[in-house]
Order: structure tokens, then C-alpha cells, then sequence
């Protein structure tokens, strides 16, 4: 192995970018040679496997030590695979044997004839059965600082010359190592950043108020719960029914805390296909699984010294709440893949319209992820609890509406008002933002024009069966009809679906809801599926 060659290979890694591209190359383009039986790359990182480690008696410090990251060679043995990184010396602590030594003191050696020196040979079987010569051991330093250690065996005897054009190599080695670093970290951060937007982006879609919007004394509560709460690293845990406004609370506490300034990152766990949840929260390296063509950064680390709101937390199926759990009380994780240990700073907020203590007392969910996440509840009370809150809200909505469309402002008239009122908002906030923008389209002229809309919105959700009828009045039915007709409709769609309200075939499915939306409307009906829908007789 003469200097031209070694210039050769540090010309070929100088030209690459990729962390794994360069280790590759480097002990690749070093075994070409015929001279060179096995090129080895060991580079500093934190333990991780010290209870399995073979050389851990030899290990004094189990904070660091030295990770075998790239190997090939040319074995004479057919069997043999040296490109594996699994090996009984895929770590060395700092100080153990000679890698340990040279990553301990930063410093070369050099054994011109193995047979003359066994001192520093760990296998002298495997040095005889593979007909090594020498070894030459080299530092890769980067500005003062030892990377990892580079490691050559070699069949023929090398003099000191070689050794010292090794030591250049290494040089060129760990700044290429240094460089390809600084390159991946780029990218993580550039995918970090557009993870956020994305996620911003997410967050900004739909028509959510600016600001929590009410003065009832339901509301009140609520606000005040949030003033105590916000400007601690407390977990969340926000309750309420479809519609009432949980992730606007969240980005108000977000707001009113001393984490402001990071991103607040969110994610609808019931919209995650169920095989990529540890993906999504946790990211991924690439190769992990099919269809991993990069590294991915998972919405925690997004998140890392902000706040994640996991929104309809309760369907974060069983199997991965241990995980969950897991990062909440360690602040740590692994990607999808990948061995290394992440530690984050996130806060922690979590929404849901199941009644979680049911869930927990019925093993569909971990009692323990539980208490853990329900460190300071806040209920949201739905909205036809804070009728006082409609007015603002609708007014909100019609210029947010009509600034949206570029149209004048319609007028929100008493008897408009009054039909607002007098409706229950299965679809609380939500609902009436959609009633509203729709009204501000289909009116004419200076005022609110809601005439047949709320009615149309009834029909939507009519029985599946026959009820009695009332009179409609203006196109509002009365609420004692409302809640009837409600009732009627869920009690048969229960009845078809044999009482089960999730799964294929459900009621939920029936009825084109989803499931926990559904389970909120039967609770607060007082309806229990079993209870509702009966027994079918058996078939004869």
C-alpha cells in the first residue's frame, strides 16, 4: 500500500456527502489494495449495549466508548463475512486493547510484525489462520477532537513510511467524516423545518377563531383553568365533545406559556393509518421498513422544546401506549430502526371526546397513560351549555366568513339570533362556523339569511326509522322533536349493528360518523349501546 494509493482513496471520499457513503468508502477503496486483509472504522459514541458487551470488564467508563461502524476486508476463509458490524469487537471501551488505547490517548500504532509483538493482538488464532503481518492503527482527529480510531490489517510486513502516509489519510478521513456530519445535520434541520411547516400548516387549516371567543360563565371557568395551568410544563388533558373548540384551547395555552416561541406541533391520532403511529411520532431511518427511502424526523422531535398536541388521543391503539408512555416519563426514544437513544423537552398536550376512566376501566386503553396524562383536566362544556356564548361567536364567524369570500358582512337580525338560540348543536362550534359561512353565501342583501340551512342540517342526521312528527315552525322543529328524532336514529342504527358501535358494520359506520363521535352523542343521550339496541333473537 503505497502513498498514491492512499491519495487515490482520499480523493474518492473527499468527493462524497453521505455519513455512510464516506465510512464505505473509506474501508473499501483501503482493501482494493492486495496488500490490505481488513480496514476498520470505530467512531465515538454513547454506550448503549454494555450489559452485552463482551469487553465489559475492561471498561471503566460506560458513558462512551468506541461503535464499529464500517468494515471490509478480504477474508481467506469462504465463510467468513467481514463487512458485518455485529461482531465480538463491534465496541471497544476507551483505553481497552489497541483501537481503546488510540481512541483513549489520540495517538497511532504501529506493529510491523504481529508475531513479534502479541501484546497488542486480541485474536492470535485468527492472526495466524488469515496470514497477518502488520497493523497500523491511526487517530481520526478533527480539530483537536478524536472522532474514532481507523484500523488496518495487513499480509505484507508495512515499513514506517506507509504508517506515516496512514496518518495523512486518517487526517483527510476525519475531515471528510466531519464534513459528511455537518452535511446530515443540515438536512435534519432543513427536514426538521419543513416537518414544522408542514405541521403549521396543518394547524392553520380550517377556520378556527383567532382567540377563545365567549363570556358565559361556562366559558368563564374554562378560561380561568387555563390562566393557572399554561404558564407550567403540566400535562393536559382536554375533554369535550366534537366541535367545542379542544385545539384552540391547546394553542391558547401554547400561547400563554414560556414555550411560545418553539413550535406547537399537532397531530390527529385517529387520521394515522395504525401501522405508521410509531413512525409518525417518533420518525424513522431509512430502510426501516418498506417504503423508508430517507430519514424521517417524528412529530416529537418536531416538537422538541415546544408543545405536541395529540389530538382524539384515545385511539392511539394499546400496543403503542407503552411507548407513548415511555417518552412522557423518560423524555427519550428511538426512531423506527435506529438504536440510538433521543432525549426531548416536550410539553404535552392531549384532547380527546372519549370518557378515557371508561376506557381505562374497560382495558381498551392503559390506566397508567392515563394518569399520566390527565395531570390537570379541563372540560369543554358544549355549546348549547353557553348559549350566551352564540351571538359573539356567530358575529365572529360572519366577518371571518365574509372577509374569506370578499363579500359585505350580512346583518345578524334578532329573529336570526333567536333561531341560533333555540338550536342544540350536536356539532357545537364546528357546526355553527359551517352554518354560518354557509349563510353568508347563499345571503343577499344587507342581513342573515338562515332560512331552511339549520333544517337541512336535521336532515342530515333524520331516523333511520319512522317518529313521530311536530310541526315545524319556520323550519326550526322544537327541541323536545329534536331530541327525540336523535334518539330514534341512534337507537336504530344500534339495533342493526347488534349494539356494536365500532369496527365494520357498526353503528358508527352506519350512521357515517366516527366512532368516538358517535360514543360522545350516546353518553350524552344516556344511551349504552347494549342497553339501546337489545338482543336480536337467534336465527332459526
Amino acid at each position: 500500500m503505497n502513498a498514491e494509493a492512499l491519495q487515490d482513496v482520499a480523493l474518492t471520499v473527499a468527493a462524497e456527502r453521505s455519513v455512510d457513503r464516506v465510512l464505505a468508502q473509506i474501508v473499501e477503496g483501503l482493501v482494493r489494495r492486495s496488500s490490505v486483509a481488513l480496514a476498520r472504522v470505530w467512531l465515538m459514541e454513547p454506550g448503549d449495549i454494555c450489559a452485552a458487551c463482551s469487553l465489559r470488564g475492561e471498561c471503566s467508563d460506560r458513558t462512551t466508548c468506541l461503535h464499529l461502524v464500517a468494515s471490509a476486508g478480504t477474508p481467506l476463509d469462504p465463510r467468513a463475512d467481514w463487512t458485518r458490524l455485529d461482531g465480538e469487537f463491534r465496541r471497544f471501551p476507551l483505553g481497552a486493547r489497541k483501537i481503546g488505547h488510540i481512541g483513549k490517548v489520540g495517538e497511532g500504532i504501529f506493529i510491523e510484525n504481529v508475531s513479534d509483538d502479541r501484546d497488542w493482538i486480541a485474536n492470535p488464532q485468527w492472526v495466524r489462520r488469515e496470514q497477518i503481518r502488520s497493523f497500523g492503527g491511526q487517530p481520526l482527529i478533527f480539530r483537536n477532537q478524536v472522532l474514532g480510531v481507523l484500523g488496518v490489517f495487513s499480509r505484507e510486513e508495512c515499513d514506517r513510511g506507509t504508517f506515516a502516509w496512514l496518518r495523512t489519510f486518517a487526517d483527510h478521513a476525519a475531515i471528510a467524516i466531519a464534513q459528511s456530519r455537518a452535511f446530515a445535520e443540515i438536512d435534519r434541520l432543513r427536514e426538521r423545518l419543513e416537518l414544522e411547516n408542514t405541521y403549521l400548516r396543518e394547524s392553520l387549516r380550517g377556520d378556527a377563531p383567532g382567540g377563545v371567543i365567549g363570556s358565559s360563565p361556562a366559558l368563564q371557568r374554562v378560561l380561568e383553568q387555563m390562566a393557572v395551568v399554561a404558564p407550567t410544563t403540566a400535562t393536559v388533558l382536554i375533554e369535550g365533545e366534537s366541535g367545542t373548540g379542544k385545539e384552540l384551547v391547546a394553542r391558547a395555552i401554547h400561547d400563554r406559556s414560556d414555550r411560545r416561541h418553539r413550535p406547537l406541533i399537532g397531530v390527529n391520532c385517529a387520521s394515522i393509518p395504525r401501522d405508521l403511529f410509531e413512525s409518525e411520532f417518533f420518525g424513522h431511518v431509512k430502510g426501516a421498513f418498506t417504503g423508508a427511502l430517507r430519514d424521517r424526523a417524528g412529530r416529537f422531535l418536531a416538537a422538541d422544546g415546544g408543545t405536541l398536541f395529540l389530538d382524539e388521543v384515545g385511539e392511539i391503539p394499546l400496543d403503542l401506549q407503552g411507548k407513548l408512555l415511555r417518552v412522557l416519563q423518560e423524555g427519550e426514544f428511538e426512531r423506527v430502526g435506529d438504536e440510538t437513544t433521543r432525549k426531548v423537552d416536550v410539553r404535552i398536550v392531549v384532547a380527546t371526546n372519549r370518557d378515557l376512566r371508561e376506557e381505562a376501566a374497560a382495558g381498551r386503553f392503559r390506566s397508567d397513560l392515563f394518569y399520566r396524562l390527565s395531570v390537570f383536566p379541563i372540560v369543554l362544556p358544549p355549546l348549547r351549555e353557553r348559549t350566551g356564548d352564540i351571538l359573539p361567536l356567530a358575529s365572529h364567524f360572519v366577518e371571518q366568513a365574509a372577509r374569506r369570500h370578499g363579500r359585505p358582512a350580512p346583518r345578524l337580525t334578532a329573529a336570526a339570533m333567536r333561531t341560533l338560540e333555540g338550536y342544540r348543536w350536536p356539532g357545537n362550534i364546528r357546526e355553527l362556523q359551517h352554518v354560518i359561512e354557509r349563510a353568508v353565501l347563499l345571503s343577499s342583501g344587507g342581513t342573515l339569511r338562515l332560512e331552511g340551512i339549520l333544517a337541512e342540517h336535521r336532515d342530515a342526521e333524520r331516523p333511520l326509522t319512522p317518529a313521530a312528527q311536530e310541526p315545524v315552525i319556520d323550519g326550526v322543529i322544537p327541541d323536545i322533536e329534536w331530541r327525540k328524532r336523535e334518539r330514534a336514529n341512534l337507537q336504530a342504527a344500534l339495533q342493526r349493528a347488534d349494539g356494536r358501535v365500532y369496527g365494520p358494520g357498526g353503528a358508527a359506520e352506519l350512521l357515517g360518523v366516527r366512532p368516538t363521535t358517535l360514543a360522545s352523542r350516546l353518553k350524552t343521550l344516556g344511551l349504552q349501546p347494549a342497553k339501546a339496541a337489545g338482543r336480536r333473537a337467534p336465527h332459526t
